[in-house]
């Protein structure tokens, strides 16, 4: 049980930054894997960012070079700091926490890229 909580997102312009941020409780944040999907309208939800329990991380093609996740483990709290933001962007970002294999979801925050 993995209680996760999403901040950061709103309106940006192509070519900004956003970072969203996630905190989490309920469980040993520094035992799970997290990550970050998102949604775009009429489009299937997607593995955005990773990062696992020894600190690799693995990033979709789409935004590899751009986005970096990393994790604070006093802080229970997991980031994606995102750069040279594109309008294919946009979507709704949720977190997830993964361990022992078991998932837990946030409730998504919305990261708009527009002019």
């Amino acid at each position: 049980q993995v209680h996760l909580v999403e901040s950061g997102g709103g309106l940006v312009q192509p070519g900004g930054s956003l970072r969203l941020s996630c905190a989490a409780s309920g469980s040993r944040f520094s035992s799970n894997i997290m990550g970050w999907y998102r949604q775009a309208p009429g489009k299937q939800r997607e593995l955005v960012a990773r990062i696992f329990t020894g600190g690799i991380t693995n990033y979709a093609d789409s935004v590899k070079g751009r986005f970096t996740i990393s994790r604070d483990n006093a802080k229970n709290t997991v980031y994606l700091q995102m750069n040279s933001l594109k309008a294919e962007d946009t979507a709704v970002y949720y977190c997830v926490a993964s361990r022992a294999g078991s998932s837990s979801w946030g409730q998504g925050t919305q990261v708009t890229v527009s002019s």
